[in-house]
């Protein structure tokens, strides 16, 4: 990392900039992968195929409902991805000097991983829950909708209708899903990226492309699971008596598995896959872009 202290007084540069980087980069991939997102949600709601969505969606709303939540998923960025990837970085640098510099062994990677994930889950889920709203919100039937502007009126809704700790709804499955997440994308990335530079000699521009994918995969396959749940628990409503499907995350996954067995978890896999790789691949190769240029500024 190019630590030339010139602007910014010694020390302060440094630590601040893996979490701008990881901002920056989280909140350019949202702006390319919202339409996907926003396409899958209704897809899970049970809308039909991405064409007949696309295609509805277009006819009856025009071009900017593909990014409606737009203000979430940038604001989720910003304290989420902001807090995982900054947070990753440092637990790593830390690690391997603690190492003498050495690379650092898969193991400890993906616990580096898994605390970035928990850090990163925890600042990130109000913004979070917020976006999930806004998605399924015109799913939902006109007496129940919410109609929440942006991110902020959804927060400021939630905390007046609900409680400031409502903005942690579901941030249990969320902060298992994202330990679970950045295990997968962050240690597969740096364990990629060593084996694709070093043991087969690939170019820079290869070594990145393909470790975002194995990373894209590795996050979609360790998170579908606790996705499911997550989502399960966020979107339940009460029946007539008032009560709810699941009583919580580990109820859900028992009655999952007894209705459809463990592969139930993985329904929509090739869907999820589309959705959570090319994010995690162009956020990598956004970082990449921006390191580049930071190394160019002599920052």
């Amino acid at each position: 990392m190019g630590e030339e202290k010139k602007p910014l007084p010694a020390g302060v540069w440094p630590t601040v900039k893996p979490f701008v980087n990881g901002g920056a980069s989280g909140m350019l991939a949202t702006c390319v992968i919202q339409p996907i997102d926003m396409i899958k949600v209704r897809i899970q709601l049970g809308q039909g195929s991405a064409g007949m969505v696309t295609k509805t969606m277009l006819k009856e709303e025009g071009f900017g409902a593909f990014y409606k939540g737009l203000s979430a998923g940038l604001l989720r960025q910003a304290t989420y991805t902001t807090a995982r990837l900054g947070s990753f970085r440092i637990l790593t640098n830390k690690a391997i000097e603690a190492n003498d510099g050495k690379p650092l062994p898969l193991y400890q990677k993906a616990l580096c991983g898994l605390t970035a994930g928990a850090i990163g889950a925890s600042v990130g889920s109000p913004a979070d829950l917020a976006l999930i709203r806004m998605q399924a919100d015109a799913t939902l039937p006109a007496a129940q909708r919410r109609h929440y502007k942006n991110a902020f009126h959804a927060l400021y809704r939630i905390v007046g209708d609900e409680g400031v700790l409502a903005l942690w709804k579901g941030a249990g499955p969320t902060v298992v899903r994202a330990m679970a997440l950045n295990m997968g994308m962050l240690a597969s990335y740096d364990q990629s990226v060593e084996f694709f530079r070093d043991s087969l000699g690939f170019g820079e521009a290869t070594t990145i492309v393909g470790a975002s994918s194995v990373s894209g995969f590795f996050a979609a396959a360790c998170s579908l699971p606790f996705d499911y749940v997550k989502t399960q628990i966020q979107k339940m409503q009460p029946d007539a008596q008032g009560k709810f499907p699941y009583t919580g995350s580990l109820d859900c996954c028992m009655k999952t598995l007894k209705s459809g067995g463990p592969l139930k978890f993985y329904s929509g896999f090739p869907v999820y896959c589309v959705r959570i790789a090319p994010h995690v691949m162009m956020t990598w190769i956004f970082l990449n872009q921006i390191q580049k240029l930071e190394k160019k500024a002599g920052l």
